[in-house]
């Protein structure tokens, strides 16, 4: 898989964790269903371990090859934030900042894709 498709990966990935995050506080809250499997930790787990997989793949390609730093902090802030969302519980905090967190770095995979194209 080449590296712009490695890219364009990260950021559906960083989509569908947040869309995880919104149905699993709406479902659980909402209706008290799949609380057991949503809210599951490994989830959390395997999610932040293909973030930092993809992301240091492709925004350290990125940065090697186009030489712009700002992919790669804004990346790391993100992840830095999906880590800190697993040490709390479960709930509304927890959500707000893997939201963040993944918000940045699909932002750093949308920033390395241009700064490629340059």
């Amino acid at each position: 898989m080449t590296r712009l498709k490695l890219d364009r990966l990260g950021i559906a990935l960083s989509g569908l964790c947040a869309v995880h995050c919104v149905a699993s506080i709406l479902l659980v809250a909402l209706l008290g269903l799949g609380g057991e499997w949503l809210l599951d930790p490994a989830i959390h787990e395997v999610g932040l371990a293909l973030a930092i997989v993809i992301g240091a793949l492709t925004i350290g390609a990125g940065v090697w090859r186009h030489g712009r730093i700002g992919p790669l902090v804004l990346g790391g802030v993100g992840l830095s934030l999906m880590g800190a969302a697993l040490w709390g519980p479960h709930g509304a905090g927890e959500a707000a900042l893997t939201i963040a967190g993944v918000a940045c770095v699909a932002t750093a995979h949308i920033l390395n894709l241009r700064f490629h194209s340059f």
